[in-house]
């Protein structure tokens, strides 16, 4: 198995239907009170790209796009079109958005990350698919030279340069856009032509995978 990093059709991925996944299992006591536990510590997002479908030309796309990844065997890129910014979708990403670390005047590389929620039970996502480009840095409040750090996209890693290394107790926040990581949840595709000018497919399940 291997990951492509390429990304779904964007224009067929903001019609499908979908969003976070749990696992929590949960045992009713005699007395009537529950004992609830979390079996995943991080969610996972699924979504059905069928819905997605408008045209033939969309399903032509979709088909070869399966068909390159052969069918669950290879992961791709997904974009959430309702979360794929470290800020809210109809906003732009700043480089004050999400905290992803604090200087100690010698660590180099850090996680891009973004939080969901504040006072209760914040729960912090690692990001991993950062887009190309839209990734802001700053330190302490400062947006940072693009010259001075590196970004990949394939693991969400910023590394800062020598001589740019985040001085102790500095805060590191960044802004950008993401991907999620995600590979098709079935083996087969069951095309529906009765419409000759659009077909359609009824279910194309895609899951979210750890890299």
């Amino acid at each position: 198995m291997a990951f492509h990093d390429v990304r779904f059709p964007a224009n067929v991925a903001r019609g499908a239907r979908g969003g976070p996944e749990r696992r929590t299992e949960i045992v009713v006591l005699g007395s009537g009170h529950e004992e609830r536990n979390s079996r995943w510590a991080d969610s996972k997002r699924r979504f059905d790209a069928g819905y997605g479908i408008k045209s033939l030309d969309d399903l032509h796309a979709v088909i070869a796009f399966y068909e390159e990844r052969r069918g669950r065997l290879h992961g791709f890129r997904w974009k959430d079109w309702t979360d794929h910014k470290s800020c809210a979708p109809s906003a732009a990403p700043t480089a004050l958005d999400q905290g992803i670390g604090t200087g100690d005047g010698a660590t180099a590389a850090f996680q891009l990350t973004k939080t969901y929620g504040s006072a209760y039970a914040p729960w912090t996502r690692t990001i991993a698919l950062p887009v190309s480009g839209t990734v802001r840095i700053a330190v302490d409040g400062a947006e940072q030279d693009p010259g001075g750090y590196a970004v990949s996209t394939t693991t969400g890693l910023v590394t800062f340069l020598p001589g740019t290394v985040p001085g102790v107790g500095a805060a590191v926040t960044a802004g950008f856009e993401f991907d999620v990581p995600v590979r098709f949840d079935t083996d087969r595709l069951e095309i529906d032509l009765s419409d000759f000018e659009a077909g359609s497919i009824p279910q194309i399940p895609i899951l979210e995978v750890r890299l």
